[in-house]
């Protein structure tokens, strides 16, 4: 493929000025207007194309526009769209039929992003503690680890320990205790007998895809069953396929007792979460205490249906699990060659870029220019995810792109240059 050229042309610059003067700069996004995707591929407004390998942070697990989920939406536009939970709807009811049977658990809570899914499992967790474990009023605790992303809720800001996300926007409320990542011993000793759940992501995928050491998962659920603590796992971005397995958790044989699901399971067209788990702990909900207008509406739920039955097979888990590996063996012989260190599970990795090339932003710019999407996170850390669908050929041309970028900063850093310019 040409490289794009080192700019930003007249109406990507008009298009991008338009948000930059109506919208909140809560964003910072990299320098393309996307204007049609199909698969892995997006093309912009001057008609360049380019290989989406960050997947809208794994919820296009299955690509843009797939046809069995454009298929789904469309049959089902045309016939109904929104009920609320007033009434009931011919789609939920199979929706959460089938997402129980893929989780293997009894009942689904539907709400809509993910940020809802984890308010949500915040208070089952609580409410299931005064009213099965008897801890006393008000006094419940939830473990949460640092270096968290669970949500942009002032509830859930309150416990991360990112000072964007964090800083200016309290007062915090309380019952929240915070462990270090994968310390399963530091998380031993923060249980006590108000302790209602442990609230984590199995792999933490704002952070740079951080991966906890081997055995943890394992002793978390360990120590959940022995202190009748709930286990909630975070599988909003890890879920539904990205790491090769349906969930992360089955990476250590695990099972939570509540599952956070969102992003993919809308399939890239809706809105679409849940939490997932069995009657004795969704139970605790009763009428009245916890709803959404648009959670579980008709038409998400059809298209939750068919990612559902896309997911049953197995056959997008083996695929990331296979691609996961050529991503890995790919990108590995750059240590020590511009990357300081890789992390990989499935089709998910986190790259973490050596100081001396540059920001992780400076090589998404860079990478952009040559037609390969990618975003930073944490200033030295690249995230890749492409779609479960992805060819093999579109992978290895990306690991190319990757390799060509990386290496040619390294050479310059090494000769003393400045880094190259992408785009401006």
């Amino acid at each position: 493929m040409q490289v794009h050229p080192p700019h930003v042309d007249p109406a990507t610059r008009g298009a991008i000025a338009l948000e930059h003067a109506h919208l909140a700069h809560n964003y910072d996004p990299l320098p393309v207007v996307i204007a049609n995707g199909q698969g892995a591929w997006v093309t912009d407004i001057e008609g360049r194309r380019y290989l989406d390998f960050l997947a809208a942070y794994s919820a296009l697990n299955f690509g843009h526009g797939h046809p069995a989920l454009i298929e789904a939406a469309s049959a089902q536009l045309g016939r109904l769209t929104l009920t609320s939970r007033a009434f009931s709807n011919d789609q939920l009811g199979p929706f959460a039929a089938a997402l129980a049977e893929l989780a293997g658990k009894e009942l689904v809570l539907p709400m809509n992003t993910g940020a809802e899914a984890v308010e949500t499992g915040i208070k089952v967790a609580r409410a299931w503690a005064y009213r099965v474990k008897g801890v006393p009023q008000d006094a419940a605790s939830i473990i949460v680890a640092r270096g968290n992303f669970h949500g942009r809720t002032t509830t859930i800001v309150g416990f991360s320990d990112d000072p964007g996300a964090h800083d200016d926007f309290g007062p915090y409320g309380p019952g929240f205790v915070s462990v270090p990542f994968g310390d399963a011993d530091a998380l031993a000793a923060a249980i006590t007998p108000d302790t209602a759940a442990v609230l984590i992501e199995p792999i933490q995928g704002e952070a740079g895809v951080l991966i906890p050491p081997e055995g943890y998962l394992r002793r978390v659920r360990e120590l959940c069953t022995e202190h009748g603590v709930l286990f909630i796992a975070d599988e909003i971005q890890t879920g539904l396929g990205r790491t090769g397995h349906t969930f992360a958790c089955e990476r250590e044989g695990v099972v939570p007792d509540l599952y956070l699901l969102g992003k993919a399971l809308g399939g890239g067209i809706v809105p679409l979460s849940a939490v997932v788990g069995d009657a004795e702990v969704l139970g605790v909900i009763q009428p009245g205490q916890h709803g959404s207008t648009f959670g579980g509406n008709p038409l998400a739920a059809a298209i939750g249906v068919r990612v559902v039955q896309l997911l049953a097979a197995g056959t997008l888990q083996k695929r990331a699990q296979l691609l996961g590996t050529r991503l890995r063996e790919g990108i590995e012989p750059l240590i020590g060659h511009g990357v300081t260190a890789v992390r990989v599970a499935g089709l998910w990795a986190g790259v973490d870029i050596d100081p001396r090339l540059g920001t992780g932003r400076h090589i998404s710019e860079m990478l952009l220019a040559r037609g390969l999407l990618v975003k930073d996170t944490h200033g030295q850390t690249i995230r890749l995810a492409p779609p479960l669908v992805i060819r093999s050929t579109d992978l290895d041309w990306a690991l190319e792109q990757l390799h060509l970028v990386i290496e040619g900063e390294a050479a310059r850093a090494d000769s003393g240059q400045a880094p190259a310019h992408a785009v401006g």
